[in-house]
C-alpha cells in the first residue's frame, strides 16, 4: 500500500459516513418542547422506527405517533451500513427451529425473502428509490477452506428453504464474468438483495413518514423507558404504546447497559475510479459482494463509480463505547485499504476518499427479536446482527400487527417473544471479544498459508465458544 493511500490529504475519518457527507448533514427537525402524550411513542429514528410508523400510520391514519431521536433520522446504522438489503437471516436458523420448529423457522426465512421485495416496492412506489438496485448478491471464495465453507452454507441454506431459484453456485469462470476478485476460487450468487444509498434512502423513509403525519423530534435523547412513559431530556413522553428501536444505542438506556454488544462494523471507500480500474475489475452490475473468510469483508460499487468495502476492524470496544460520530480507529484503517487491494490487485495505486464506523445491535444468542410486554405498552425490536435493512422491514411489519391486536402469520414468527439473556459484565465481555476476533483473524492467516480445504480448527473453536 502505498504512503498516498493511507495519508491523503484529503481524507476524512468519521463524519457520520461517507453516505450522509455525499448528500449532506439534513435540515435539523425540532426538538420535543415539553411533556406530551401520544398513541405510540418511537425511540429511535432508524429504519426500525421509520418503518414501524409508516405501517402504523398506513393501517391508521388516526393514530397519533412521535419519533424520539437523539441526534437526526439516520444518524446511526440505518445511515452508515453497506447498503445491502439482503435476505439473509437476522439470526440463526438453528436456535428459531430449537424454539419455534422448523417449519416456522423456515416461514421466517420466507418473510425475509419478501421483505426485501417489499422494500423495494415501497420505495419505488414512495419515490425514495433513489440508487436502489435490485441486482442480488454474490458471496466469493479466495481460498479453499472458504470454498469448502461456501459450498457447506449453500447446503445449510438448500434445508432451511432456499429453492432452486433462491441461490445459485457459480464457478469462478462465471463469477468473474460478474466482478473479477483476485484468487477466486467458487461461490455463490443469491437474486434476494437490493444495493441502496443508506442516507438516501432512509432520509426519504423519513420524509415520507412525516408527510403521512409523524411527529419526528430530533435533538430529543430518551434516557429511560417505564410502562407507559419515555423521559427524555426534553420532557416526558406517555404513551400507550413505546418502541424501543435503537438497535446497537440500546445501551444508552437505564437497565439495558447489556442486553445487546454494540459491535463496530467500519467502512473505507475510494476515489471514483479511473476507466482503466474499473475495466480491470469487471464490476459493472449492481450486484453486493462478500467474501467468505471469518474476517468477513463487504463490499458496494456506489452509483458514482467508487468501491467501498467494510469489515469488523476492532469489533469491540471496552465497555461498549463507540465514537459517535462515527470515526473509525486509525490503526485499523489500513487493514480495511489493504482488503480491498488483496481482492482487487488492480486499484493498486488508487486513493481513498473517507472511513467511517457505526455499531450494530448483538444479542447474546446472535438471533434478532420483536418483543412485546401487554401489561406495560412496551415493544422492542431489533439485534438484526448485521442484516437490518430488510429485517427492520420485516420487524416493523410485526410490530404494527402486536400493536394493533392482531394474529397474523408476522406474529406467530419465532422471532417473536424470542429472550436472550445478557451479555457478560465487564472486562469479560472485552476480554472475550478481543479473544475470538483474534482467532478468526489467526484463522484466516492460516486458511491462506496453508491451503487446506477446512476451516481452521481455532475458528471452529471461537464459533463453540461464541454460540455462533
Amino acid at each position: 500500500m502505498t504512503q498516498q493511500q493511507s495519508q491523503d490529504a484529503r481524507f476524512v475519518n468519521g463524519e457520520v459516513s461517507f453516505w450522509m457527507r455525499s448528500i449532506g448533514i439534513p435540515r435539523p427537525r425540532p426538538t420535543l418542547a415539553g411533556d406530551i402524550s401520544v398513541d405510540v411513542a418511537i425511540v429511535g429514528g432508524g429504519l426500525t422506527g421509520l418503518w414501524s410508523a409508516y405501517y402504523l400510520k398506513q393501517a391508521r391514519p388516526d393514530l397519533e405517533i412521535a419519533i424520539l431521536e437523539s441526534e437526526f433520522a439516520g444518524f446511526g446504522a440505518s445511515g452508515r451500513n453497506g447498503g445491502w438489503m439482503s435476505a439473509e437471516p437476522a439470526g440463526q436458523f438453528r436456535r428459531y427451529a430449537k424454539s419455534g420448529g422448523v417449519a416456522a423457522a423456515r416461514e421466517l426465512q420466507r418473510e425475509m425473502f419478501g421483505a426485501v421485495r417489499e422494500s423495494v416496492d415501497v420505495a419505488r412506489q414512495e419515490g425514495f428509490d433513489e440508487d436502489l438496485v435490485h441486482d442480488g448478491l454474490i458471496h466469493v471464495a479466495t481460498n479453499s477452506a472458504q470454498l469448502f465453507r461456501a459450498q457447506h452454507h449453500v447446503g445449510e441454506l438448500r434445508e432451511q428453504g432456499w429453492g432452486a431459484d433462491d441461490v445459485f453456485e457459480l464457478t469462478p469462470a462465471e463469477l468473474a464474468q460478474r466482478v473479477n476478485v483476485a484468487g477466486i476460487q467458487g461461490g455463490y450468487w443469491t437474486p434476494h438483495c437490493a444495493r441502496m444509498h443508506p442516507a438516501k434512502y432512509t432520509r426519504g423513509l423519513a420524509d415520507v413518514v412525516e408527510k403521512m403525519g409523524v411527529t419526528i423530534y430530533e435533538k430529543t435523547t430518551a434516557k429511560s423507558v417505564d410502562p407507559h412513559r419515555v423521559n427524555t431530556n426534553r420532557g416526558v413522553v406517555t404513551a400507550k404504546f413505546i418502541l424501543e428501536a435503537l438497535e446497537g444505542y440500546t445501551v444508552s438506556l437505564k437497565g439495558k447497559r447489556r442486553k445487546y454488544m454494540p459491535m463496530n462494523s467500519s467502512m473505507v471507500v475510494t476515489d471514483i475510479l479511473p476507466p482503466d480500474m474499473r475495466a480491470a475489475v469487471g464490476w459493472d452490475g449492481g450486484e453486493l459482494v462478500g467474501d467468505v473468510a471469518h474476517s468477513f469483508a463487504y463490499m458496494h460499487r456506489t452509483e458514482d463509480g467508487r468501491i467501498a468495502l467494510g469489515g469488523r476492524a476492532v469489533p469491540y470496544n471496552f465497555n461498549s463505547s463507540f465514537d459517535r460520530s462515527g470515526r473509525t480507529t486509525p490503526s485499523a484503517i489500513p487493514g480495511l485499504q489493504r482488503r480491498l487491494l488483496q481482492l482487487f490487485p488492480a486499484l493498486d495505486g488508487i486513493g481513498f476518499t473517507q472511513s467511517w464506523s457505526g455499531v450494530l445491535g448483538a444479542p447474546r444468542d446472535w438471533c434478532a427479536a420483536v418483543n412485546y410486554d401487554r401489561s406495560t405498552g412496551i415493544l422492542s425490536a431489533g439485534g438484526y446482527v448485521g442484516h437490518g435493512l430488510s429485517g427492520t422491514n420485516l420487524a416493523a411489519r410485526t410490530v404494527r400487527d402486536l400493536i394493533l391486536g392482531e394474529d397474523t402469520n408476522l406474529t406467530r414468527l419465532p422471532w417473536v417473544g424470542r429472550q436472550s439473556r445478557n451479555w457478560e459484565i465487564e472486562p469479560l465481555r472485552w476480554i472475550g471479544a478481543k479473544t475470538l476476533y483474534a482467532a478468526y483473524g489467526y484463522a484466516d492467516r492460516r486458511e491462506y498459508a496453508t491451503g487446506q480445504n477446512r476451516t481452521h480448527w481455532t475458528a471452529r473453536l471461537a464459533n463453540v465458544i461464541s454460540g455462533r
